[in-house]
């Protein structure tokens, strides 16, 4: 497997726990301990990871 490839699933996997986490601290569930302005951070930051990690997927092609 490609490591571009390997490094754009890792990143969408980050993003989309971020994406998670984002929203379980704005429905204030687990005790996270951010309002719901700080879950914004989180919830951006886990969809840069996540449409990086897409694209760096999508645009990598396959070498044999």
């Amino acid at each position: 497997m490609n490591q571009k490839r390997t490094f754009g699933s890792i990143l969408t996997i980050l993003g989309i726990i971020g994406i998670i986490w984002a929203a379980l601290a704005f429905l204030q569930i687990g005790g996270l301990g951010l309002s719901k302005m700080n879950s914004l951070v989180p919830f951006v930051v886990g969809l840069i990871f996540f449409f990086a990690g897409i694209n760096l997927v999508r645009t990598t092609s396959d070498r044999a």
